[in-house]
């Protein structure tokens, strides 16, 4: 714990929040950042990463946070792996409270990333990376000529099966009921491709293999009949949820929880930014939330100037 006022806090440990503490620190603002137990976010969990510029022979995920984490702390920014449990945005300096104490900021960037929905099932989580994935733009390339299975029916589902036809030679979208939820232009385009097919009210209930994905047991919801469905690898579709939980009492969110912003990188309260995968419910990028996470301290650092010279010219009139 902290009586000190920082500049600047940072929550989220992901591309979103290395790319602002990198920003921020360069330009001398001695930010702190809240990682979090789960530093890393989605990346953590991704093997191979080709589109990530300057690396053309891949990085893991793992690694390419631990890079982002070195150089940003190389320029001064100090990174506590600690969770944020809740925040009071009502007075500046603003409140951060995580499970080691309560800290104050002149401003906040929040980057805490969104989360992928999965099925719930054991084997899946165990081979996530190993056939079973979240993100077609992410992972796609690596099914080259293989066949692949897609979860959902909604316009995500729709979206990564389409994308997938690029690299698979055949896309099989499982849904567990007998119409898509998706708009009728995605349903049309996805009906119209000849790589793709349908598997009708039916859900996953296993996901099989050792090292890697090998099948999935698949389950239909009005006979019950449960077979073995063989496939090289498993994309979840069913959406995302923001991690946005402790802000909902403080910020303007949309019907999911995605973070509004105002002006810029700006949130409703000034003072307040929002980075990367929690503002951002279309590209959901590595790239694109690192480049988000560049904006969001070149804003605070800004408006932290405006803020000050205000009060510098407000104290000289007043003398």
């Amino acid at each position: 714990m902290s009586e000190e006022v920082r500049n600047i806090i940072i929550i989220g440990g992901g591309p979103a929040g290395y790319t602002a503490a990198l920003y921020a620190a360069r330009a001398g603002m001695k930010p702190l950042v809240f990682a979090g137990y789960e530093a890393g976010g989605q990346l953590m969990l991704t093997t191979e990463i080709e589109n990530f510029p300057g690396f053309p022979q891949a990085i893991k995920g793992p690694d390419l946070m631990m890079r982002m984490r070195q150089q940003a702390e190389r320029f001064g920014a100090e990174i506590q792996d600690f969770n944020v449990t809740s925040v009071d945005f009502s007075n500046r300096p603003f409140k951060i409270t995580t499970d080691w104490g309560e800290y104050f900021a002149k401003a906040v960037v929040i980057a805490t990333g969104a989360s992928a929905k999965w099925l719930g099932l054991e084997n899946e989580q165990r081979l996530i990376g190993r056939g079973v994935s979240s993100c077609a733009t992410c992972d796609g390339a690596f099914f080259k000529d293989k066949h692949v299975a897609v979860i959902g029916g909604g316009d995500s589902a729709m979206e990564e099966a389409l994308y997938l036809t690029n690299h698979a030679s055949r896309v099989t979208i499982i849904h567990r009921r007998d119409k898509l939820r998706a708009s009728q232009i995605m349903q049309q385009r996805a009906f119209d491709n000849e790589k793709i097919d349908f598997i009708w009210n039916t859900v996953v209930v296993d996901v099989i293999g050792e090292e890697k994905l090998e099948a999935i047991k698949l389950k239909n919801v009005k006979t019950g009949e449960e077979t073995t469905f063989k496939v090289d690898g498993m994309f979840v579709a069913i959406g995302h949820k923001p991690n946005t939980e402790i802000f909902k009492d403080w910020l303007e969110m949309d019907s999911v929880g995605y973070i509004i912003r105002k002006e810029f990188t700006m949130t409703n309260i000034p003072g307040v930014f929002a980075a990367g995968d929690v503002a951002d419910a279309r590209y959901r990028q590595a790239i694109t939330a690192a480049g988000m996470g560049a904006q969001a301290a070149i804003d605070a650092e800004r408006w932290l100037g405006e803020i000050e010279f205000a009060e510098e010219q407000a104290a000289k009139a007043s003398q």
